[in-house]
């Protein structure tokens, strides 16, 4: 199969994680028989820097035409008081709307290996498996009105949080699709104790539900749910939720995995004319740039990307499965990051994309 794959490594750590990453992604390709061809482009503060913008349009061009894109990071420091539109995050959310990715998959789970890394006791972290399923065009990050306007006591912002059925409908198949895969539980998130978005969005995920007979629904409001990751985050399979939320609890779930270099996340749209989902495909982590450079960045999270590529955008499970093992041997292994806490000294960035490597081609030589 021909795998072709926009490298966007954008800011800070993203540049070394994406590295490792497309490492990877050769290297796995090479050993099931597929070919990949990568293009690079710009992204976030490097693209500002660079053309004025923080998504030109050839990286449009670049995105529009490619299968997949593995992203690394946006964001820098520098840029923390510019004008929206000139901020490297706006670059993100363009990218989003371009590609029309409309549901965010960030799995979450933890790792034997890692259990002493959570601040979480382990008999509560040990077992967790979960996919958060984010809807990822709708809500206040796109809503209009918005903007800041007025001066001095007059001065006020506005952000508009608001859904349409379709945009609810689509990303609440998603989930119950891929809850059918899994333990087929699905556990839909709001606030519709406050929020008429909310009433609406419970309402249209309980309709979709009755197509999915095999699958439990439950819901639970936000506050709550924040609550129960940290309490009980075995209850939870596929978790489904709106924008906003799914950007805060998703991030929570670093607490189960060890560090929040860990969390993969593959964001998904429309299929397209050679078959490929179109897919971006980022860790969940910031760009770090207070470790910029010094080769410390944990690359799992990238690593764990480009597996959710391969099963997402090209279908190829096998190859998946094997990135997933030959991870979880190199945790086993010891051959981490300083943010796992090593028992020994600390992995660089570079040695644990080689150890994934190594761990590929042993479990190709054995199949």
């Amino acid at each position: 199969m021909k795998l072709n794959v926009l490298l966007l490594p954008g800011d800070g750590i993203g540049v070394e994680v994406t590295s490792e990453a497309a490492k990877v992604l050769r290297h796995v390709a090479d050993a099931f028989g597929h070919q990949v061809s990568t293009r690079e482009g710009l992204l976030g503060g490097v693209a500002i820097h660079k053309t004025g913008n923080p998504f030109p349009d050839e990286t449009r061009e670049l995105a529009l035409n490619a299968d997949a894109t593995l992203l690394g990071a946006v964001g820098l420091p520098e840029f923390d008081h510019a004008p929206p539109d000139k901020r490297p995050e706006r670059g993100l959310l363009g990218i989003r709307k371009a590609l029309g990715v409309y549901a965010n998959l960030r799995p979450v789970r933890s790792y034997r290996a890692l259990l002493d890394s959570s601040p979480l006791k382990n008999e509560l972290v040990d077992g967790a498996d979960m996919i958060i399923v984010r809807e990822l065009t709708g809500g206040l990050y796109y809503g209009t009105p918005r903007g800041i306007s007025g001066n001095g006591a007059e001065e006020r912002a506005v952000n508009t949080m608001t859904y349409t059925r379709p945009e609810i409908e689509r990303v609440a198949h998603m989930a119950f699709q891929l809850a059918r895969k899994r333990r087929k539980k699905v556990t839909s998130v709001d606030k519709s104790n406050v929020l008429e978005n909310s009433q609406l969005w419970r309402r249209v995920v309980s309709e979709v539900a009755g197509e999915y007979p095999d699958v439990a629904l439950d819901h639970i409001l936000v506050d709550n749910c924040a609550m129960q990751l940290v309490l009980s985050p075995k209850r939870f399979d596929v978790v489904l939720t709106e924008n906003l939320f799914g950007d805060i609890l998703s991030d929570e779930g670093a607490v189960l995995a060890g560090s929040i270099g860990m969390l993969p996340s593959a964001s998904l749209g429309a299929k397209k004319a050679s078959g490929a989902r179109i897919g971006l495909y980022e860790p969940v982590h910031g760009s770090a740039p207070d470790i910029a450079g010094q080769n410390k960045a944990n690359p799992l999270g990238a690593i764990g990307s480009v597996a959710a590529m391969l099963e997402y955008s090209f279908g190829l499970s096998e190859d998946a499965q094997s990135v997933y093992g030959a991870v979880e041997e190199v945790l086993n292994s010891g051959c981490v990051t300083a943010d796992l806490k090593p028992k020994g000294k600390p992995a660089t960035t570079s040695e644990v994309g080689d150890a994934v490597c190594e761990a590929l081609s042993a479990r190709a030589a054995s199949a």
